[in-house]
């Protein structure tokens, strides 16, 4: 990783989210204000709300929910301490404005780059913007487990190394078995076609913790663990969703896996940038210039009816994943979060976007074109860019 990122010094995390939180509560004081995106998990936003900080929602761009900077007014940068990135399903946000900005306000920018291995902007890769990035090992490698915490400053690495060891819980047998035997758990579960019953026994069990694309928000507790903040206990059982092992110190078993998965990972970039293109140049995506096309980690098909695309999808055993619908706004209210300054890019891309997985492109094309899936195009904005240049051409 430090290859990838031009030297930048790299520090293994159990997960994106724990890196995340290390970099909020390093480079932020409790109380500030953190710009961010309103169409994004809801794990990252109780992330920023366990350091003790205040999520804004930016205004996104509708054609792939990146931050819209010039649509943020000037009263809300001047109340920022610091700006976090997203670069949804491996779109990157404009980081060269972002960085501008930042430095001109004096405030830390943070990348979250868990779906953009690989992508770039501004000729430079995602995560060699910002203060520090953090990605993620559990989406293109598929190692579902472990992440990079990466830095700017290779001085600091001590510090967050300390910072790291002493929020880790301690490396438990009985988790590196589960680990290691789920990736076989799982395929037969899928050959077998137990996936409905297994979910059911999930939920008997208590272990599937989303009914819906949003996890309950339960805002009486959330406002007592607002009063504890910042720490990770008061949040735990938001922080933890979909992934319990998020701050487990990694056994051998696990580290060998995700060796293995993270040697393969030029391959697998391969792949997801071939779908990719195909998809986006179909009538869901958007014409790019081939020069400039992402590995995305998913490519969101922009559909008018994403419900039914969903069903006719799963009807052919193609899942569809990473939903962030409604947006954060919408979802949190203005209790927990200041809104968007211009929520209606976002809530539209939110409800429109249909996240594939480019290594299944041509599936996906097929199922869509037989269901008679419509396509639907981004409304006009006030900072949208010239409808003729190409869609990802301009930050690629």
């Amino acid at each position: 990783m430090r290859d990838r990122l031009g030297g930048r010094e790299c520090l293994h995390v159990p997960s994106c989210r724990f890196g995340l939180y290390l970099a909020l509560r390093h480079w932020c004081r409790p109380g500030g204000r953190v710009l961010m995106s309103p169409v994004n998990d809801d794990v990252i936003f109780f992330v920023v709300l366990a350091a003790g900080l205040r999520p804004v929602q930016a205004p996104l761009d509708p054609r792939d929910g990146s931050i819209d900077t010039a649509a943020v007014p000037d009263s809300v940068w001047r109340g920022l301490s610091a700006v976090l990135t997203t670069n949804l399903y491996g779109n990157p946000d404009p980081a060269p404005e972002l960085r501008a900005r930042c430095d001109t306000l004096g405030i830390p920018l943070l990348e979250d780059a868990a779906h953009a291995i690989g992508s770039e902007v501004g000729g430079r890769p995602v995560g060699t913007w910002g203060e520090a990035s953090v990605f993620s090992l559990s989406k293109h490698t598929g190692a579902k487990t472990g992440g990079f915490l990466a830095l700017a400053d290779p001085t600091l690495r001590a510090e967050l190394t300390a910072a790291r060891d002493e929020l880790l819980h301690p490396s438990r047998t009985t988790a590196e078995l589960a680990y290691l035997v789920r990736p076989y758990a799982e395929a037969a579960v899928r050959g077998l076609r137990l996936v409905k019953a297994a979910h059911a026994t999930l939920r008997l069990l208590g272990r599937q913790e989303r009914e819906e694309i949003r996890m309950p928000l339960r805002a009486g507790e959330l406002k007592q663990a607002l009063a504890a903040a910042p720490g990770l206990a008061p949040f735990h059982s938001w922080v933890r969703v979909d992934m319990h092992d998020y701050r487990l110190g990694p056994g051998p078993g696990r580290l060998r896996r995700t060796g293995r998965l993270l040697d393969r990972l030029d391959t697998t970039l391969a792949a997801h940038r071939a779908g990719t293109e195909r998809l986006l140049a179909c009538e869901w995506g958007a014409g790019t210039d081939p020069g400039t096309v992402q590995p995305l980690f998913r490519v969101p098909l922009l559909v008018e009816d994403r419900d039914a695309a969903i069903a006719a999808l799963a009807r052919r055993r193609i899942v569809t994943g990473y939903l962030y619908d409604p947006p954060l706004d919408t979802y949190a209210g203005e209790v927990f979060t200041d809104p968007s300054p211009a929520p209606e890019p976002a809530a539209w891309f939110a409800r429109h976007a249909l996240p594939v997985d480019p290594r299944r492109a041509g599936e996906v094309i097929e199922v869509l074109r037989t269901a008679g899936v419509r396509p639907v195009r981004p409304p006009a904005g006030p900072h949208a860019p010239d409808d003729a240049r190409p869609w990802r051409g301009d930050r690629g």
